[in-house]
């Protein structure tokens, strides 16, 4: 310990930079609270007698009991300081606990085996984290997470501990300052429990976009990044760090040179809490995973909803909403808006968003398969049902509607026919029909698709991915995921030559619109609206502000 000790503080000094998976998005810079989790739950195992085989029982029927009230308890939390959505995280966790399977299989074994109640439960819940953990299927995997902390809250129960895991001797000082929680990994509740005032960012090793920290990450306005191999043998508790929760980039002890690109975060401050007033002739709206974040949105002054993802909310509840259901919550975002602009994407699945629920075949290379507008196509029974919830929505103001992954006029314009026939019969308000420009191929025929559309929106997340051929999520060649080379920018300037030709609108929801090395060439290239994450809105703001001084002075 003494020497890791010396270690990392030898290394203090020096700006070391490790690449992660962004899992939510926006950019904090704090020293880093360590969070190490037991290591191994302490789980007695002994041999119980005939005659104590009730008691047993009896000991396994109390503590689930425990674990189903505390969870009771946490999910009625969740609603009130995050939101209904999220608080489902949790109530599937109850419906592990209050599984009549897992209860049953729990008796056979402490009846059969003859051992403790405790013994028993976790053999049983053991079983079914591995079971998850063997399918080849990442959103299935990120749920095993559910089965931990369910085992936590059970053995809680038996153990009457609440808390089963320990900070890095922190001081008074350093729990009331900004941090960012660096750990192997954070179970949801542990998460939520945390003081969203003072917690910047998240940092883990393990942690996929789909698991319900991200989820929870997102919902909370707190960037975050995953997946950094051997965590904490890199990253000391007297270490700073920055994290992008945008390019999952980690910069850890990062020198003056680099602070000073990021000049909104005031070192230690989380830049979410920038709020800057609108720039004349550049508008920034923000972007959305759920309807419960059009408040964040608004506190930060977006002028707009620039991109809705509402297949988050699919993902979220963990199956298909009803159209009663969707509109529910679109209906929310329209009204808050109050008539300003309201981009809802249809459900983008597939790909890098898995859905289970929708009991589709494994793919080798899901990123170029059955997903976007190709799945939309192929279930139209899904696109029926988000078409009616979002003409519904619309009687309370208007609505573009953006088609995802699009390829071609003809792809689009076959969507579009099938959206407006779903919606016959129905009271509408305004609904306008746009493109997602992420396809290189659409980006080429720009010009004939803006033709039939009724308005553009780049969505260079996507687009860097495909134009350049690099998986964004994949750690080997996160370095090569960069828009900074001339094919990009030259496709930049042929869509928005495109929009002025076609006289449309034009608007960039990719994250490469809130940061300063970028917002200026697209200034440059004639992008006058980006969509961005909420507590980028300032930062962009303050970037087009600097850009635009500078280019009327030269």
């Amino acid at each position: 310990m003494q020497e890791m000790a010396e270690k990392n503080i030898t290394a203090k000094k020096v700006e070391q930079r490790m690449v992660a998976l962004p899992i939510s998005d926006g950019i904090a810079c704090a020293p880093v609270r360590i969070i190490t989790r037991d290591s191994g739950e302490y789980v007695p195992r002994y041999h119980v007698s005939d005659d104590h085989l009730a008691t047993e029982k009896e000991r396994l029927a109390t503590a689930l009991r425990g674990a189903s009230e505390a969870l009771d308890k946490l999910i009625a939390l969740v609603k009130m300081r995050v939101g209904a959505v999220q608080a489902n995280i949790f109530l599937a966790q109850k419906m592990i606990v209050e599984d009549e399977t897992l209860v049953q299989d729990a008796v056979d074994i402490i009846e059969k085996k003859h051992i403790n109640a405790e013994s028993a439960c976790v053999d049983i819940l053991d079983s079914y984290e591995s079971k998850l953990l063997e399918l080849d299927d990442d959103y299935l995997k990120d749920r095993a997470s559910d089965i931990g902390e369910v085992r936590r809250r059970i053995l809680d129960m038996f153990h009457q501990e609440q808390d089963d895991f320990v900070a890095e001797t922190p001081t008074s000082n350093e729990l009331d300052a900004p941090c960012i929680i660096v750990a192997e990994e954070l179970m949801p509740g542990e998460t939520i429990d945390m003081n969203t005032s003072n917690t910047a960012g998240f940092l883990t090793e393990r942690g996929g976009p789909a698991s319900h920290v991200a989820v929870l990450a997102r919902a909370m306005g707190i960037p975050a990044v995953s997946g950094v191999k051997d965590l904490l043998q890199k990253i000391g508790s007297d270490d700073h760090v920055i994290i992008n929760g945008t390019t999952g980039e980690c910069i850890v002890n990062p020198v003056r040179k680099t602070l000073n690109l990021y000049p909104a975060l005031g070192r230690i401050t989380p830049k979410r809490t920038v709020i800057v007033p609108p720039v004349p002739g550049f508008e920034v709206y923000a972007n959305i995973n759920t309807a419960s974040e059009v408040d964040l949105a608004l506190s930060m002054g977006a002028e707009g909803i620039g991109l809705y993802r509402t297949e988050f909310e699919y993902i979220q509840a963990d199956r298909i909403l009803s159209e009663d259901e969707q509109y529910e919550r679109y209906a929310h975002v329209v009204k808050r808006m109050e008539g300003r602009p309201v981009y809802i994407r249809l459900a983008d699945l597939g790909g890098d968003k898995a859905a289970h629920f929708l009991n589709l075949p494994s793919e080798d290379n899901p990123a170029l398969g059955y997903r976007g507008a190709r799945l939309l196509l192929g279930q139209p029974d899904l696109l029926g049902t988000q078409a009616k919830a979002i003409a519904r929505a619309s009687s309370h103001g208007p609505i573009r509607v953006t088609y995802p992954m699009i390829v071609d006029e003809q792809q689009f314009l076959k969507l579009r026919t099938q959206f407006i026939q779903s919606i016959e019969g129905i009271d509408t308000g305004k609904i306008e029909h746009g493109v997602m420009f992420e396809v290189p191929a659409a980006c080429i025929c720009a010009e004939k698709i803006l033709q039939a559309a009724d308005f553009g929106s780049i969505g260079t997340n996507d687009l860097v991915q495909y134009l350049f051929a690099v998986d964004r999520d994949n750690g080997l060649v996160a370095g090569d995921y960069t828009p900074d080379r001339p094919a990009f920018w030259e496709m930049i300037k042929h869509i928005t030559r495109s929009a002025q030709k076609c006289n449309r609108p034009l608007s960039l929801c990719g994250e490469i619109g809130g940061q300063p090395l970028f917002l200026p060439k697209l200034l440059e290239h004639k992008i006058q609206c980006v969509s961005v994450s909420s507590r980028l809105i300032g930062l962009a703001r303050m970037t087009a502000r600097r850009a635009q001084h500078l280019m009327a002075s030269q």
